[in-house]
């Protein structure tokens, strides 16, 4: 029996995925712009033993319910939010275990400062660093970058593709192992001869230059994926070491698992070189009534309307212009691919009943038996390996479930009772580096300046 992987699921901002809740009693998403909110947050996860604390981003706002901005403004739908990257040094320093998995957009940044900052980050967090690699989805970050539109779907993964690339270029063949001397006394710091020039010259980008950063712990960052698209898949299969899925069904998840696991095997990696994780609400109470007690009081905080108007910008519809029992066909190519085709044929009042808590997550509600039966279940049955907890009340929720579902799981020994020693990516696959049946590999020395050029 594998044990279960866990991550908080969070976002420098206000409102995240349940929406409205920040209006709760006790609830501190509105501090989210004091550092001991976060600090306070990072300690709390690593006395649970959480993997990581995984940190979503946007660029652009949900501005495609009703055409404008006000509801996202009035329930802080992910407005406002800040940049992730600035909270990772600081809650690093006070902790020694817990890792960070946070969400950059490649397409609009240039691959060589973009390498400089993750290696950066992997140094000051002692190699406990993860990139969740995304291209966007939203037509108002493409205008505010200066562009009409969001680049095809498919498109947007093709750049992808060579964005890693150029990245695993610097990352992995940039500086040898052995470049760095630091001997005083031979007045040499680094062997310039084993620091090599990088040349790109692709369809997106070209580039030359040598990578700024000395080899950090784990060279490439942890990486980190979401989508079930076709393209989405393929992408994940070449790239993904951790990625997050989403399904109504433990059987239905078990077969995106299965999808996403042949994609490995199929770009010549191994099935478990993914570790796959499901985003998931718990409620918990010592009994199960008054866990749905909690529900119950929770339901009266949320707002199923702001999790419409998050929703409608993932698909790019305006689902206010539907009835409540007008069935909603979603429109190829828009927003989240993934999402939009699992959901056509939906109608408002569907949605607005799935939204109860601000969000189409899944919630599970009970005891702490009842809670660690329905993760084991779905662990088990959708072959996934752990979850994305995301805060419906924030810290309660986290705390609830260290002081309640841990101790559960650990008896059941499906949860580590002791962090293992190393990196991030040692943790999760016993290695600080990626294998040599990774494309990034490929870069590594013996190198020449020519190939790949």
């Amino acid at each position: 029996m594998k044990p279960i992987l866990l991550n908080a699921f969070s976002m420098n901002c206000v409102g995240h995925i349940h929406h409205g809740m920040w209006t709760y009693p006790g609830d501190r998403s509105a501090d989210f712009n004091q550092l001991d909110y976060w600090l306070d947050l990072a300690r709390t996860l690593e006395a649970g033993l959480f993997d990581g604390l995984f940190l979503a981003d946007i660029l652009g706002v949900y501005d495609v319910y009703r055409g404008n901005i006000d509801l996202t403004a009035r329930e802080a739908i992910q407005l406002p939010v800040n940049d992730p990257l600035m909270l990772i040094s600081a809650m690093a320093s006070v902790t020694r275990n817990l890792g960070f998995g946070v969400t950059a957009n490649l397409s609009y940044e240039a691959p060589y400062p973009f390498a400089r900052r993750f290696s950066t980050l992997d140094h000051l967090t002692g190699g406990r660093i993860g990139w969740n690699v995304v291209t966007g989805y939203l037509d108002s970050a493409a205008r505010a970058m200066g562009h009409t539109a969001q680049q095809q779907h498919d498109r947007r993964y093709d750049q992808a593709d060579e964005f890693l690339d150029v990245n695993y270029k610097l990352w992995e063949g940039s500086w040898e192992e052995d470049a760095l001397d630091n001997n005083p006394a031979r007045r040499r710091y680094a062997d310039p001869d084993k620091i090599h020039l990088i040349n790109h010259r692709g369809e997106f980008y070209q580039m030359s230059g040598y990578h700024l950063s000395a080899p950090s712990p784990q060279r490439t960052p942890l990486l980190f994926q979401a989508g079930t698209s076709r393209r989405g898949i393929q992408f994940a299969g070449r790239h993904a070491e951790c990625t997050f899925v989403n399904g109504s069904t433990p059987e239905a998840m078990r077969d995106k698992t299965r999808l996403l696991r042949q994609a490995a095997v199929d770009a010549g990696r191994k099935p478990g070189d993914i570790k796959i994780f499901m985003g998931v609400g718990v409620i918990v109470a010592p009994t199960a009534r008054q866990a749905r007690e909690k529900r119950d009081h929770y339901l009266a905080a949320a707002s199923p309307e702001a999790g419409l108007a998050h929703f409608s910008s993932s698909i790019n519809i305006d689902l206010a212009r539907f009835g409540l029992d007008q069935p909603i066909s979603m429109a190829p190519g828009g927003g989240i691919e993934s999402v939009s085709s699992t959901y056509s044929g939906w109608t408002r009042r569907q949605l607005l009943d799935q939204h109860a808590l601000g969000s189409r997550y899944p919630i599970i509600t009970g005891d702490p038996a009842q809670v660690a039966d329905a993760l084991i279940r779905w662990a088990d049955e959708g072959d996934i390996d752990g979850f994305n907890l995301t805060r419906i009340v924030n810290p309660q929720s986290y705390q609830d479930f260290i002081q309640l579902v841990v101790p559960e799981l650990q008896q059941r020994g499906r949860y580590k009772t002791a962090y293992t020693p190393g990196t991030l990516r040692h943790k999760l696959f016993g290695s600080d580096r990626l294998p040599e049946r990774h494309p990034a590999a490929r870069w590594r020395h013996p190198y020449t300046t020519t190939q790949g050029a």
